[in-house]
């Protein structure tokens, strides 16, 4: 049967964050800090990732974690004794950069157990997000907030039904790292409809060089179809493969859309470009940049 598509769309406040990975490629320091706690200047990566959903108007975050992530629930808890010493101080500067990270959302979390893929950890939310659309956000990518792309995804959403996905054209020799999308324009310039998704393909078979980033705003006829769908590569479940199966037949949850990202994008998933995601925030940064720039244009003329 076909979902019904009518009018007014209810309004989506649901995000759900994906953070029971090991962090493997940042091992040691991830032996007994999650790597979404590494620091991003002056901030653990996760909590850009949060910031971002709530620069959206999404208020309501779960986060799928698993074991040795509990500094994650404690970053985003209230840290009495902190705020009291710094009260002391009369550091309301400090102070109110702590209180930041209890304060900006409604905060729950569930443990994964087995780590079975990004689908399975999505399925993981099926009971806190029931019947409604939803955001997905995942760590590895920071989005600047100058380009509000999860903003636009919700918009399109609101407008179109189903799912959206987040999409990033790259060269076609880095394809195989990434979901890519086959798609179709529509009457507006940054979004294609989806008519096929595949996970990591070898560069000569994929459908187009649009590569799944880490954002989606999904219709929760996905829950359904992940319960449904088998171990695919790496004997995993992947989302991607769910995604698939709705923009093949719309009449499982509606059509999928994709937005295609042209703003500023923040890969923290490797070492290098970890590296090159703080020295490009710290540039930009009021506070620090002037110093630091000058300090990195030095460096670079006299020591590479």
């Amino acid at each position: 049967m076909v979902r019904d598509m009518t009018f007014p769309r209810t309004r989506i406040t649901k995000a759900v964050i994906p953070a029971a990975g090991l962090g493997t490629r940042f091992l040691p320091a991830t032996k007994a800090t999650p790597k979404e706690m590494l620091p991003v200047v002056d901030k653990p990566a996760i909590q850009y990732v949060v910031e971002e959903a709530v620069a959206a108007g999404l208020s309501d975050v779960l986060m799928i974690t698993g074991r040795n992530k509990r500094p994650l629930e404690d970053h985003f808890d209230r840290n009495y004794e902190l705020e009291q010493v710094l009260r002391d101080k009369g550091d309301d500067g400090k102070l109110a950069r702590v209180q930041e990270s209890s304060d900006m959302a409604t905060m729950h979390y569930v443990r994964q157990g087995d780590p079975r893929g990004l689908g399975h950890a999505v399925l993981c939310a099926a009971p806190h997000v029931g019947n409604q659309p939803f955001a997905v956000l995942l760590g590895d990518d920071l989005i600047d907030p100058r380009d509000p792309l999860l903003s636009r995804m919700l918009e399109v959403q609101q407008q179109r039904g189903g799912s959206v996905i987040a999409l990033l054209e790259v060269d076609p020799g880095s394809i195989h790292l990434y979901g890519a999308a086959a798609a179709a324009p529509t009457s507006d310039s940054d979004v294609v409809r989806v008519s096929d998704l595949v996970e990591k393909p070898p560069a000569d078979q994929a459908p187009s060089n649009l590569a799944i980033i880490g954002r989606y705003v999904l219709d929760p006829a996905v829950f359904d179809v992940l319960s449904k769908t088998e171990p695919g590569r790496g004997g995993e479940i992947q989302l991607t493969d769910a995604l698939q199966a709705l923009s093949a037949d719309e009449s499982l949850g509606g059509p999928v859309h994709g937005v295609v990202f042209k703003g500023r994008r923040y890969d923290t998933g490797d070492r290098g470009d970890y590296l090159r995601a703080i020295v490009r925030l710290a540039c930009e940064r009021e506070d620090l940049g002037p110093e630091f720039r000058e300090w990195l244009r030095g460096y670079v003329t006299e020591e590479m």
